[in-house]
């Protein structure tokens, strides 16, 4: 039981990779608070994740659900010791076709909410706590229809390193996890008939040298490592968690 008593904050922890890490943590004795948008999803994830987890509606992009949510949090289970700043979303399109809100509603999930989200939790970590930050492979790869969205991701890695300078002192580190394609309900919200959701996670599958998609279990695994004392002597890190598809 690798986080046996910890406390952990997981934001977009209601489904595909969020929920994945919060169920890995759970069953490494972890508890703590899940977040996110939607009532649903929030609802179906607090089912499998009782009794250890707390679901918050919380949107990142607002300031005064980030109060509410550490407030919320330290009420109920005191300090933190894992923060996983997971919450996000993508729209691609080809650069030309980028308006201004399309590239400022990516920026504010991606960047300004992750940014807050950790800014406002600092007084409620203890000393020695993990963060982790979800990247995306996109952040290193010059991927077509990606521009604002790689922008963003490839932000929370240079966060990490600066971060995990200013926040060495308290012995928090702050590490980042990039996934490449992994297999979340993401691909079936697009309302496609399921054949075509198949064919697309297919052709997906054939960019990465493993030639399959990855699975949100992978990603808890490794945020497990990134969150206990085994990645102790490990800050300002990135973790590629992509079947090779980054590298080879």
């Amino acid at each position: 039981m690798k986080l046996q008593n910890k406390v952990a904050v997981i934001t977009g922890g209601n489904s595909g990779i969020g929920l994945g890490i919060a169920e890995e943590f759970k069953s490494e004795g972890a508890s703590g608070v899940i977040t996110g948008r939607n009532p649903q999803t929030l609802s179906d994830a607090q089912k499998k994740l009782n009794p250890n987890f707390l679901s918050i509606q919380c949107d990142v992009t607002k300031m005064d659900d980030l109060d509410k949510l550490y407030q919320t949090a330290s009420n109920k289970y005191g300090k933190i010791d894992v923060l996983v700043v997971n919450a996000g979303g993508a729209t691609f399109q080809p650069f030309n076709l980028v308006n201004e809100t399309t590239f400022d509603n990516q920026v504010d999930l991606n960047f300004k909410g992750a940014f807050f989200t950790v800014q406002k939790a600092l007084p409620y970590l203890n000393n020695g706590a993990s963060i982790i930050l979800i990247s995306s492979i996109a952040q290193s790869k010059g991927l077509q229809t990606t521009s604002v969205y790689s922008a963003t991701k490839a932000a929370l890695r240079s966060l990490a390193r600066t971060l995990s300078s200013e926040l060495i002192e308290k012995g928090i580190r702050v590490n980042t996890i990039s996934p490449g394609p992994i297999d979340t309900p993401i691909f079936g919200r697009v309302g496609a008939p399921a054949e075509a959701v198949e064919a697309t996670k297919a052709q997906f599958s054939q960019y990465v040298p493993l030639k399959r998609l990855g699975t949100s279990k992978e990603i808890g695994t490794v945020a497990v490592f990134l969150a206990s004392k085994d990645s102790s002597f490990v800050v300002g890190e990135e973790i590629q968690v992509d079947g090779g598809m980054a590298n080879l």
